[in-house]
């Protein structure tokens, strides 16, 4: 299974930012993580980072023909972004919502995502395990 690996916006300070919410995992530990779980389960991934809304667009609608999945952290755009929205339900796959914070005992405004209803299951509060339990959830689709 070919699985796109999203990351949104100040996913690229990990490690630094707010660690007693996120974690101490930096980007580039959690990417590893993420890497060493699919190929632990025969998958193959693309992982793209950007701050930018029009960029995670982009590399989506460029990749969705080699991709049978997703699995997005669109971080702040998870609140605001219809564009990311109609963009995943443009390429028809399969998508997981991960976070690694509780997003449901955070902020009210953080508790709301443009992707219920759109999205195949979403992981949150478990730190990098959202998304090794994204990635399980993903293979078990294959």
């Amino acid at each position: 299974m070919n699985v796109l690996i999203l990351h949104g916006p100040n996913l690229n300070l990990l490690g630094e930012r707010e660690p007693h919410i996120y974690g101490r995992a930096t980007f580039a530990e959690l990417d590893a993580r993420i890497s060493a779980r699919a190929t632990e389960l025969g998958m193959a991934i693309r992982s793209y980072q950007s701050n930018h809304e029009g960029s995670l667009i982009d590399f989506l609608q460029a990749e969705r023909k080699w991709a049978h999945g997703v699995l997005i952290n669109a971080a702040a755009l998870t609140h605001t972004s219809w564009a990311l929205h109609d963009a995943l339900t443009a390429v028809a796959l399969p998508f997981v919502e991960v976070h690694l914070s509780d997003v449901s005992k955070r902020e009210a405004w953080r508790q709301f995502s443009v992707f219920e209803g759109n999205r195949t299951a979403v992981f949150a509060g478990r730190g990098v395990d959202s998304y090794l339990e994204g990635l399980a959830f993903l293979a078990g689709l294959d």
